[in-house]
């Protein structure tokens, strides 16, 4: 007969151990971790736990398949890859690697992975200035001139933030916190239009908009079409673009409720060097708290992305390259640096690198574009002019998100299939070491 404290620490069943992989995975894939980490991730706890395991990840659904002796396990959870919180996966996998060094047990490795699915994303007070924080350097790389333009931007972004934060309280739809945050900028934006506080560029209306772009999941999407899994990318892909068509729907309607609009092809500035360094060190460190990194590891993303952005700002100002160029040669030098970063430090690669990256999303473009379309919606006679701004807008959107993803995923998917070989290969000459001294005794 088993005692109350041999009964707590008997070994898990097959079936409980399977459940366990599988709420590990859930949380790395709801988390923001890439397809292809999870997916190992999951089998090296199954080999841990003395299962073989697979894994099969759709939108909105985790499969396992288990084996264990002649038994086989099959279990599905509900998932929706939509968050990305850094903490909940740099700490999974601490605990996934304790599992495989025996340094957590793993009936305790049930309780963990329920306290990580729980960790708090960063408080809301932080949330709210790293939002207004961020959308002020945003304006700053785009060229802000005049301090209440700046101010009414900083109080955007931070309105915006708590809103989003209150809504996501009362409801769980995945639209309503970006089209009612940026509806609010577009309102804070139509205000200062009307009292003459916002230049051509909008920027009152545009940065506080900027920072919902949900570029982790553009770059997840786009990691799993180049991985081949054109089904699941395709959803991350579509769910992208839906919020960035609630961003749009948002700020215009904001703008319009005040009979302001967003200029189709407003001029352009381009900031001093070191404005554009130390903002873009702001934006990269406010993106890194909305994705609740691990503040240990901020230096690490920050530097990255002021190191690129510089080297954009050289490509623009100094060879005269594009956007698109400029956006490629810093997103090259974002995928070679950070990919080992992330890997190493256990962190989801789409979320810090689309931080180091985030002021080259070409979410201008994206906006103006929709302005031009609800233009053409609502003019009698539509102009060339009008015409070719949005396909000048459409193209450069284009151009700029797979410049960025290009730079971003090719240096990804190279060091990851170097590093899986040479943990192959090491795993291999570990095995032939082993037989060797098998041999000989």
């Amino acid at each position: 007969m088993l005692t109350e404290e041999s009964t707590e620490h008997a070994p898990l069943t097959g079936e409980r151990r399977a459940r366990l992989v599988l709420a590990f995975a859930k949380v790395l894939y709801v988390s923001g971790q890439s397809t292809e980490q999870t997916i190992a991730a999951a089998s090296r706890l199954a080999r841990a736990l003395g299962l073989s395991a697979n894994l099969i990840p759709r939108w909105g659904e985790l499969t396992l398949s288990a084996d264990e002796d002649t038994r086989t396990f099959l279990y599905q959870a509900s998932a929706n890859p939509t968050g990305v919180e850094m903490d909940r996966v740099a700490t999974a996998i601490r605990a996934i690697s304790d599992v495989e060094a025996g340094r957590l047990a793993p009936d305790t490795a049930a309780m963990t992975i329920d306290a990580i699915a729980r960790l708090r994303p960063s408080p809301t007070w932080l949330f709210m200035l790293a939002a207004g924080a961020g959308s002020l350097a945003l304006a700053v790389i785009f060229g802000v001139e005049h301090v209440a333009g700046a101010g009414l931007i900083f109080v955007g972004g931070c309105l915006g933030a708590l809103l989003r934060r209150g809504l996501a309280r009362l409801s769980e739809n995945l639209f309503l916190q970006p089209f009612c945050a940026a509806l609010l900028a577009g309102l804070i934006a139509g205000v200062a239009v009307r009292y003459q506080l916002s230049s051509s560029l909008r920027l009152v209306a545009v940065c506080p908009c900027m920072v919902l772009v949900p570029g982790p999941h553009f770059l997840n999407g786009m990691i799993d079409l180049a991985r081949g899994r054109l089904s699941l990318g395709a959803s991350r892909l579509l769910y992208a673009i839906l919020v960035v068509a609630a961003i749009s729907a948002g700020l215009l309607l904001g703008l319009a409720c005040f009979g302001a609009s967003l200029p189709i092809d407003p001029p352009g500035r381009i900031a001093s060097l070191w404005r554009d360094v130390v903002a873009a060190g702001v934006a990269v460190a406010a993106y890194c708290v909305f994705f609740s990194a691990p503040f240990r590891m901020l230096p690490w993303p920050v530097g990255v992305g002021m190191v690129a952005h510089a080297s954009r700002w050289v490509a623009i100002t100094q060879f005269g390259g594009g956007a698109a160029t400029g956006a490629l040669i810093a997103a090259f030098v974002v995928g070679l640096t950070l990919t080992p970063v992330a890997r190493r430090a256990n962190l989801p690669f789409a979320a810090i690198g689309f931080a180091a990256v985030v002021s080259m999303i070409p979410g201008v473009y994206l906006f103006r574009m929709a302005a031009g379309l609800l233009q053409v919606t609502t003019q009698a006679q539509v102009t060339q002019d009008l015409m070719g701004a949005i396909l000048v807008d459409g193209a450069n959107a284009a151009m700029i998100t797979l410049a960025l993803s290009f730079g971003l995923v090719v240096p990804k998917l190279i060091i990851d299939a170097y590093g899986e070989h040479a943990r192959a290969s090491g795993v291999l000459s570990s095995g032939g070491r082993l037989r060797s001294r098998g041999g000989c005794d």
